[in-house]
């Protein structure tokens, strides 16, 4: 019997980060990392998980417009949906009414994205898979059929990105081999947050080299004689051969940018990450062409495919930084992926919040085995906060992201929660003085 969609529920999920200054930055302050949890269920009674990362106030408009979304996915069935996926995402950032708040980026481009990822995982858990395996196990016609070529068919055509997935296509087993033995790199960001005193952060530099992590990234764009002091903290506790990464999250001005990289230039980062407004591509351009060598990585606000287009066509940004929570879900994120590969810029998800790591491992590895075939500059970004809330959290080990076996996008929560950190009546926030509401 042929099954189809028939509820749609999403709930305000609010955690409050803000209490120890996790995800402290030069921008955002005081978050309290959140999710609006979105959860499909079918007529026999499979279920898929899906989510939008915020990080507190403003949850509630993630939710409205998910929910707002409803009647263009209940009732439709869902053989249509998982065979003609890349068709369905079109349609749905594309709905006639809606549209007109975009078109494809902010609220409702996101809230289309936990409605796409949702469907993957409902996919995946049907399947017996988890959704890498599942896309990874695809053929090239049929990976090609879930891009979306709208507004970028001048950097990337058709015929063009076939030859590339075909070109991967009879490796893919031994790049799964691979990963099923070494896992993915990985680096942590859970030293680096701007709250943390300079013994926490020496201490957690330290730990992250025990670990194995790859690279630290530091949160900087405060003060520069703050970070100065930051930077040769991190850089004594983990040494002349582990890489250090600074993120500004896009508060300087292009020139102000400029001077203060070249005076960080000393601690060698790997890349400097969000130096600007992340809509600026000449911005970004003229401060990689005045740095010397500095790679810059953005994306994380980046709000679709064309914008990516500009910033990996033009050079503006060597490291790419797709984020599941930003884009319209994983059909989008293969689109950029694919770009990407073609100028032979490394994507390097970011993850810095709730269930954005156990997102981005399953892209990482898609990535690897069929968009890019390369591992070489190339990491995923890990913070140690909030796995304990899901089902089948990531896995780190020895420095690396192990590949998830359960099946699904490893993005379903735990019930208990879910019910203790609903906002605002959750028991976590009765009584509590609500920041974010």
């Amino acid at each position: 019997m042929a099954d189809s969609i028939v509820a749609l529920s999403v709930s305000d999920v609010r955690f409050p980060t803000s209490d120890l200054r996790v995800g402290s930055d030069a921008v955002n302050a005081d978050p309290d990392y959140s999710a609006a949890y979105l959860t499909l269920r079918t007529r026999q009674g499979h279920e898929g998980y899906g989510l939008i990362f915020t990080i507190g106030r403003g949850n509630e408009l993630c939710c409205a417009a998910i929910e707002s979304m409803a009647q263009l996915v209940v009732g439709r069935d869902l053989d249509e949906l998982r065979h003609a996926s890349g068709k369905f995402c079109e349609e749905i950032m594309s709905d006639s009414q809606l549209r007109w708040l975009g078109p494809e980026k902010g609220v409702v481009h996101m809230a289309a994205g936990a409605i796409i990822n949702a469907l993957w995982d409902l996919w995946a858990r049907i399947e017996g898979q988890p959704v890498w395996r599942l896309v990874c196990g695809m053929s090239a016609e049929e990976l090609l059929a879930c891009l979306n070529f709208r507004h970028v068919g001048d950097v990337l055509q058709r015929d063009e990105a076939l030859a590339m997935l075909r070109a991967l296509e009879p490796d893919a087993g031994a790049r799964i081999a691979r990963l099923e033995r070494e896992g993915y790199p990985a680096y942590t960001t859970s030293a680096g947050w701007l709250g943390y005193d300079d013994a926490q952060l020496s201490s957690l530099c330290r730990q992250a080299r025990e670990q194995g992590f790859r690279a630290v990234k530091l949160k900087v764009g405060r003060s520069l004689e703050e970070d100065l002091r930051r930077c040769r903290i991190a850089r004594e506790a983990i040494g002349t051969d582990m890489a250090l990464l600074v993120d500004a999250n896009q508060i300087w001005e292009v020139d102000e940018a400029i001077d203060w990289i070249r005076e960080l230039a000393v601690f060698r980062p790997e890349f400097v990450e969000e130096p600007t407004s992340p809509d600026d591509v000449f911005g970004h351009l003229k401060i990689k062409r005045a740095i010397d060598g500095i790679r810059l990585a953005s994306g994380e606000h980046c709000a679709n495919r064309i914008m990516f287009k500009q910033f990996i066509e033009t050079g503006a940004i060597d490291v790419v930084q797709v984020d599941a929570c930003r884009l319209a879900g994983l059909n989008e994120m293969l689109t950029v992926g694919l770009i990407a590969a073609k100028f032979g810029k490394p994507v390097v998800p970011h993850a810095g919040g709730v269930g954005l790591c156990e997102y981005v491992q399953h892209y990482s590895m898609i990535d690897f085995v069929r968009l890019s075939g390369r591992l070489e500059g190339r990491m995923i970004e890990y913070v140690d906060h909030l796995h304990e809330h899901f089902e089948s959290p990531c896995r780190i080990l020895d420095g690396a992201y192990m590949p998830p076996q359960v099946p699904g996008f490893s993005i379903r929560m735990r019930e208990s929660s879910l019910q203790r950190y609903a906002f605002p009546d959750g028991p976590e926030w009765r009584g509590r003085r609500v920041r974010t509401g």
